[in-house]
Parts: structure tokens; sequence; C-alpha cells
């Protein structure tokens, strides 16, 4: 028998300064049985670090990621269907963000624990064609910080100045600070 996925509800209040962008957002978030606690809540910072200021170019959206291995961990189709972004939490392969650039106009990776470092000293000089990729690194001892605010009903406000993240709920508060990694035509 199939192991099912837990459901988490979170209620996001996003106060985005960099981008002047600012946000109530309602999610439900599959767990799935083989993902931790701080792989779903980086999943969670990725949503909050790249939603659109609008819905007019269609809505940033979780997808099936480790249900579906053609499908990213989240994305946004435009309006017409056609894929704007593309968003993996973890550490893909080469060949897996290459065919990511093929399809999506960006792709945006965010890479945490401790073995990031080593995964990337292998693909940073294999990454260098793709110019509409951007790849992140959030240290471990951040990003499980932020695995210790899982609930599951959770209620967090994010708030985003000069790079740095601001992650609160009632009782306890994280401050994390993704690395840019790759940032392809920039």
């Amino acid at each position: 028998m199939a192991l099912k996925s837990t459901i988490y509800k979170a209620s996001l209040q996003i106060a985005d300064m960099d981008r002047q962008i600012y946000g109530d957002h309602a999610l439900t978030i599959a767990l799935h049985p083989s993902e931790t606690e701080e792989r779903m809540m980086v999943r969670l910072l990725a949503f909050a670090l790249q939603t659109p200021p609008d819905d007019h170019q269609g809505a940033l959206q979780f997808a099936r990621g480790l249900s579906d291995t053609d499908e990213p961990d989240l994305w946004q189709h435009d309006l017409s269907g056609q894929l704007l972004h593309w968003i993996e939490v973890g550490q893909p392969d080469e060949r897996r963000m290459a065919k990511a650039c093929g399809k999506a106009d960006r792709v945006t990776i965010y890479a945490f624990s401790s073995a990031a470092p080593i995964w990337w000293a292998g693909l940073e000089t294999k990454v260098t064609r793709l110019r509409n990729l951007e790849v992140w690194r959030l240290p471990a001892e951040q990003s499980q910080a932020l695995a210790a605010m899982a609930e599951r009903s959770m209620q967090l406000q994010l708030t985003i100045q000069d790079g740095h993240v601001w992650v609160s709920d009632a009782t306890r508060s994280v401050e994390l600070q993704p690395q840019p990694l790759w940032r392809g035509g920039r």
C-alpha cells in the first residue's frame, strides 16, 4: 500500500521590500512521504521569494515535484499556458537543469543542506551556458532552523529586505540569507 502525503496548511504574510510586493497567501502543501520537513519549508520559502507581484502573467503554483519527475517543485505559467518560471528545491543534476532551461523562460534552484557546496563544486563549470538559470544556496543551519518552524497549521510572517529574510510565527523568528551561486545572464 502506497504511503499518502501529509497535508500542511500555511498562512503567509509576505512583505518583500526588495521587490515592493506585499500580500497574504493561504497555501496547502503536500509533504511527500519521502520528503523532509526541511525540504518542504524551503519550498515554502521559494514560494515567498519568487511570488509574482500579481497574477496578470499567471500565478505561481506548487507542482507535483517529487511525485512527477517531469514537473518542478513550483512553476508559473502565463495565461496562454507558456511556462514562465521553473523552480526546483534541492540538488538537481546538470541534465535536469538543462532540460528545465529548455522548457521555461526562467529557472531558479534553491539548494540547501550541508552537501550543497559539494554538489555545486561538481556543477559550477558545467552550467555556464544556461543563461536563464539562477542557483541559490541556503546554508544548512538556516534551513534546519526554518524546518523547526514546521507545523501542520502555520501562520508565518516573512519580511524580505536587502537580501535577508526574516520568518516568524507567534513564538519564533529565524533570519535567512540565501546566497547566490549562479545568475545566468546577470
